[in-house]
């Protein structure tokens, strides 16, 4: 596929009128009914599918950022590449059912298949805790899915039924209408509505699923959550979505991770951020310190005359790299506690050490 902007003869700033104008025109332009040409169809079919992805404004952001990789992970879309279309409403041009048209455009109207299309692909929602989204963890997951019916095996039918030839379609599976559309009168054809293209009818249903060769369960699925999970993160499931209709097949689940922000560490990648407070006396003098960590507490040097606001690290100890053996860091922001409130001792040796603060290092011995 050639670049989408490219494509439709827009720039990458263009608004969704203008995406829909460059697209009205070019498919008028190269509509196979109309124009002739050898590549017409080609044509055709370029603009429609750079219609689809920059309508799609997850599918446009994406391919704004990584090119067509980015647009690699969206589900839903098979057969032709057109049933998943979005943000694009077919009535306003007088189509019911763009898969069909595309089919009769591009099919050159022979060779007709009955097709069913593989099961709908869903999307789960899983919340992590901090901890867990880290270090990694299984989870057991409940969801409600269609899947195939086994008292008939998808087929709809009772045991020992016949089915009869559809009478609306006369057993083709495929019927002919004209459609008018804003570039004229369009003929195609489409998949039976009363057979869904199978050409035959059942005469007594399944009475598990009424039919449709499948039924809605509840389903439970253990997933192994990897170490270093980051938010966002989507993992994909092949075949535990919905079974497709007349053993169409299943379609894929997608599992999104949340993960619940931590009570005072911060994650930003595969490294931990932490405000750390010290007294004023440990920031002058240097201490040696306990510092938590997401692997637990360390031992952390508090070099002499820290000052409010460094920043140190702690290499390693941070998240564990998603697929590396090795962690990010973790590091501290440091915060020099002033305390608001003195008794009589503390106020007098602070007293004692304005008056000579401005002495060359080492003052500090004659007081202490």
């Amino acid at each position: 596929m050639k670049d989408p902007y490219e494509t439709l003869g827009i720039a990458k700033n263009a608004s969704k009128a203008d995406i829909k104008k460059a697209y009205r025109k070019l498919a008028k332009e190269f509509h196979p009914d109309r124009n002739k040409e050898a590549n017409a169809a080609d044509k055709f079919k370029d603009v429609t599918e750079a219609y689809e992805l920059l309508m799609d404004d997850a599918k446009r952001s994406a391919y704004d950022q990584y090119g067509f990789a980015g647009t690699q992970g969206f589900g839903g879309q098979t057969g032709n590449g057109f049933e998943g279309f979005q943000g694009f409403n077919s009535s306003d041009f007088g189509f019911n059912d763009l898969g069909d048209i595309f089919d009769s455009f591009f099919s050159g109207g022979t060779g007709y298949q009955r097709r069913n299309r593989k099961g709908d692909d869903l999307q789960v929602k899983l919340e992590l805790d901090f901890m867990e989204a880290i270090f990694g963890t299984e989870k057991t997951i409940k969801y409600r899915r269609q899947v195939v019916c086994d008292l008939c095996q998808g087929l709809g039918s009772k045991k020992g039924s016949k089915s009869s030839t559809c009478q609306t379609c006369k057993g083709a599976g495929r019927v002919t209408q004209v459609q008018r559309t804003f570039i004229g009168n369009i003929q195609t054809t489409v998949t039976c509505p009363t057979c869904e293209g199978n050409g035959e009818v059942i005469a007594d249903k399944c009475e598990k699923c009424g039919g449709d060769g499948i039924y809605s369960e509840s389903e439970e699925l253990k997933v192994k959550i990897p170490k270093g999970t980051p938010d966002g993160l989507t993992l994909r499931f092949a075949t535990r979505g919905n079974a497709g209709k007349k053993n169409a097949g299943y379609g894929d689940l997608y599992i999104e991770f949340e993960i619940k922000p931590h009570e005072y560490f911060e994650r930003s990648g595969d490294d931990i951020y932490l405000d750390f407070k010290i007294p004023i006396t440990s920031a002058v003098l240097g201490d040696e310190v306990d510092v938590e960590t997401v692997h637990g507490k360390v031992k952390v040097k508090i070099p002499t005359g820290t000052q409010s606001g460094r920043v140190i690290r702690l290499k390693g100890l941070g998240v564990p790299k998603l697929k590396k053996n090795e962690n990010g860091d973790q590091y501290l922001r440091v915060k020099v506690v002033v305390p608001e409130k003195l008794t009589r001792n503390q106020k007098k040796l602070w007293e004692e050490l304005r008056k000579i603060e401005n002495e060359k290092p080492g003052f500090l011995d004659e007081i202490f």
